[in-house]
């Protein structure tokens, strides 16, 4: 039988706090909310869904929240379905929870005891969430949103000590307050047993759109001490230019090059000669730009025969898909080859490269080790792992050929689920 944490106000203060369990026989008690539009901007182009939620609507665009949210609560109640769960009326998450097999001790609504799950919701109804959670005592406040969400709870536990977790779920994930994945926010919850703090960092979503990434701390959380939970994102250096050449010179006629957003890519697509979007997935082939700062509806009708994503992981982070790429979904990923490049510096930063892609079976085929390419013809190999794998172990398999970024001539077939043998493994 697990035993629960204490509450905040029995924790010492300091960089770490240790969280002693309570007596045999008393659960966990964590407080869930969910920003239920998070990230419904992203796969429709608006790099955000701050005031721009009528937009991505008449665009046609899916919440993205309560999916992530069920994986992560069907995880936690797969692992101890005894943890008692206090939550936030429809549409922030009660509904949610309930689905899971749990029954939640609902601590209030957006729009009081009736209102309806299509209730429009805002960062006020956040922090009064995370109030009512505190003056019960729970041990962990678990969120589903982005930086914006995380700054709203920020704000909301200033000078408390009770440690907060997100799943993320927004466009911008930039904060080090996130679990990796869905699944790993469950895994974390259940395991830790000491907070630190951690930063909360969130952009201008208007500036973000026009290119300028500017990440200001907005806020200081304490978060569980854990592998599977990410860094805070860092900013682009270092010198690409001779991967830029090398993987513009191996361009070939006939393939459609899905160019990710990122520094890296933006300097392979100077070098191909045009002005990237600043932040935006552009589309290349047989020498010219066919799509700029693409939607995933436009990324689908622009693939053709044979097509090639190039993408470089974020800087501190290692996420190659599920962070800051949106437009690059599991239906795009899934009809393309993949090459992931990076600068050496990055990648000494990074023991694993990530994905989270809102498809498990996707994310799990993606797991191996691949060959990134770091010069204008080097490559490095590292592991990529998924959800709460441990980097340590993980897949011992090989990318397949044509997912391995030794070249960019391979185009042999979309993704495959059966990884090659180590035996038939490249060398470097």
């Amino acid at each position: 039988m697990r035993g629960c944490v204490h509450s905040s106000r029995e924790r010492s203060t300091g960089v770490v706090v240790f969280l002693p369990r309570h007596t045999e026989g008393e659960y966990m008690r964590i407080g869930f909310v969910m920003n239920p539009v998070a990230g419904m901007g992203g796969r429709v182009g608006l790099k955000g869904t701050d005031g721009k939620l009528s937009e991505a609507k008449a665009r046609g665009a899916e919440p993205r929240a309560p999916e992530r949210a069920g994986r992560m609560l069907d995880e936690l109640w797969s692992r101890d379905p005894a943890v008692e769960l206090l939550a936030y009326g429809d549409p922030m998450g009660a509904s949610l929870v309930r689905e899971a097999g749990f029954e939640p001790v609902t601590v209030g609504s957006p729009a009081g005891p009736d209102t309806a799950a299509s209730a429009e919701t805002g960062s006020e109804d956040t922090k009064t969430a995370v109030t009512e959670f505190l003056e019960r005592g729970v041990d962990l406040i678990l969120f589903v949103g982005g930086d914006g969400t995380a700054t709203d709870i920020a704000a909301a536990t200033d000078g408390d000590q009770t440690p907060v977790l997100g799943v993320p779920a927004g466009v911008k994930v930039y904060s080090s307050v996130f679990a990796v994945s869905p699944e790993a926010a469950a895994d974390v919850a259940l395991t830790f047993d000491r907070a630190e703090r951690r930063e909360v960092v969130d952009i201008d979503e208007d500036e973000y759109r026009e290119g300028e990434v500017n990440p200001q701390l907005r806020g200081v959380s304490h978060v569980p001490v854990a592998d599977n939970l990410q860094s805070s994102k860092q900013t682009g250096g270092g010198t690409v230019e001779a991967l830029a050449e090398g993987v513009a010179t191996d361009l070939e006629d006939g393939v459609t090059y899905i160019l990710a957003p990122g520094s890296t890519v933006g300097t392979i697509k100077q070098e191909l000669g045009f002005v990237p979007s600043p932040i935006g997935v552009d589309v290349w082939r047989d020498g010219a730009v066919v799509v700029k700062d693409a939607t995933e509806a436009e990324l689908l009708d622009a693939l053709g025969p044979d097509n090639t994503i190039v993408v470089s992981p974020i800087g501190g982070q290692g996420f190659v898909f599920g962070r800051g790429n949106p437009q690059l979904s599991p239906a795009v990923i899934s009809q393309c080859d993949v090459t992931v490049v990076g600068s050496r510096s990055k990648l000494d930063d990074l023991r694993v490269l990530r994905v989270d892609t809102d498809d498990p079976d996707l994310d799990e085929n993606l797991q191996g080790w691949w060959r990134v390419r770091v010069g204008k013809f080097e490559t490095r190999m590292m592991k990529l792992v998924w959800g709460s794998s441990d980097p340590r172990r993980g897949s011992d398999s090989v990318r397949p050929p044509h997912l391995n970024a030794v070249s960019l001539s391979a185009h042999d077939s979309p993704i495959s689920p059966r990884p090659m043998s180590p035996a038939d493994s490249p060398t470097d």
